[in-house]
């Protein structure tokens, strides 16, 4: 004979009612105890067979359940902010220190629960072969610099975002929304930042405009610029952005926070850019500097910015030349060869290193070698 427990209870309430056996000789019978008898009749009485399955063993309290006020605050900052359990910890840890803040696991099942947790497919991790990673030991060793994709505001014109950090400490230096990518348009951004915090030993950028063309060594008026004032100009490989992956990974924060959608006009946008470089410096911890802010990490460069430019020094042994309006030097006695448009009016130095062959040098960069019976340039690899 098959039977459970909820049909043994009901023929237990039954031979209750029965009156032939006592509250005690049942209990013996079934092998229970009398207050589990007392409880069934009156589970019985209540709400008849119904009464009598099993009720849910989970507590009506939960003393450790994560109160109201905790989980509001988590759920404002993360829309605030929409970062995930562990920076939204570490920065209410810091605003309310004295709260007994939940675990990462309960912050996640509290977002999982408003729905605000985006669980993202795993990714493989694929390795690109020959890239040695950007190390730095010390803030203004190296600023990655980009422009973040240009994208329309509402009023239906283009806003170009040049974007600056500092690779030590991640900080985002600029972020100044522009018209266009032109020499004229950026180079007043970089001379307000290098005039605020000074300057950087290199500058690490892509091979796109303004920061590099495709003539000898890459040369534009915005690099010669930075050669001037002993910057080293960095370039990473084409069509490699992983090269400057700490700087793409800001990309994407900037893109979420402050173009979707983007606002209605430049100057309302570059609000929102200013308060996402705020936010990003000042509040947001950063998984490689261990939970600090990057501004925990930066200070200005100890290299001022200076309102004059240096004319280069040569060694002796060096012949100088001055590069035309047309971008030519002069090579022996009829020879000139094309430089760059970019150098137009500037002394560069040759330097005999073989038979015929000269290195090509301006300031402290090796822009590249030329050969004298052909007139050839051969260029090399800037930021090596």
């Amino acid at each position: 004979m098959e039977t459970n427990v909820s049909k043994e209870r009901l023929t237990f309430v039954q031979d209750l009612a029965s009156g032939h056996w006592s509250m005690t000789e049942l209990c013996e019978r079934y092998g229970i105890t009398r207050p589990t008898g007392y409880k069934w009749a009156a589970r019985y009485d209540a709400r008849g067979s119904d009464g009598l399955a099993d009720r849910s063993r989970a507590p009506i309290t939960c003393g450790h359940a994560t109160n109201d006020a905790l989980v509001g605050r988590i759920l404002l900052a993360r829309r605030e902010y929409g970062w995930g359990a562990k920076k939204l910890l570490q920065v209410l840890q810091t605003r309310f220190p004295a709260e007994p803040w939940p675990a990462r696991s309960t912050v996640n099942a509290i977002l999982d629960r408003h729905h605000l947790l985006h669980k993202n497919r795993r990714r493989r991790k694929w390795a690109h072969p020959g890239v040695a990673p950007l190390v730095t030991q010390r803030p203004n060793e190296v600023w990655p610099a980009d422009f973040k994709g240009q994208f329309r505001t509402g009023d239906g014109y283009y806003c170009f975002p040049l974007t600056i950090t500092d690779h030590f400490s991640r900080a985002v230096l600029t972020c100044h929304g522009l018209r266009t990518v032109r020499t004229r348009d950026v180079k007043p951004v970089w001379r307000a930042l290098f005039r605020a915090v000074g300057l950087p030993d290199a500058i690490r950028t892509d091979n796109g405009p303004p920061f590099a063309s495709t003539g000898i060594h890459g040369l534009t008026g915005l690099n010669v610029w930075w050669m001037q004032l002993g910057i080293v100009h960095q370039r990473i490989t084409p069509a490699s952005p992983q090269e400057n992956g700490t700087h793409e990974r800001m990309h994407r924060e900037l893109k979420r926070e402050t173009t979707r959608p983007a606002a209605a006009t430049l100057r309302a946008q570059q609000r929102r850019f200013d308060a996402f470089r705020q936010r990003y410096n000042d509040e947001r911890p950063h998984e490689a500097l261990h939970g600090d802010t990057p501004s925990a990490r930066w200070y200005p460069s100890a290299r001022p910015f200076p309102e004059r430019l240096a004319a280069p020094e040569y060694p002796a042994h060096l012949e100088v030349r001055r590069v035309s309006t047309a971008g030519t030097f002069r090579l022996g006695a009829r020879r000139q060869p094309f430089l760059s448009h970019a150098l137009s009016g500037q002394d560069i130095a040759l330097e005999e290193v073989d038979d015929g062959i000269w290195n090509i040098v301006y300031y402290r960069t090796l822009l590249g070698k030329i050969d004298e019976r052909t007139s050839r340039i051969t260029g090399t690899k800037p930021g090596k």
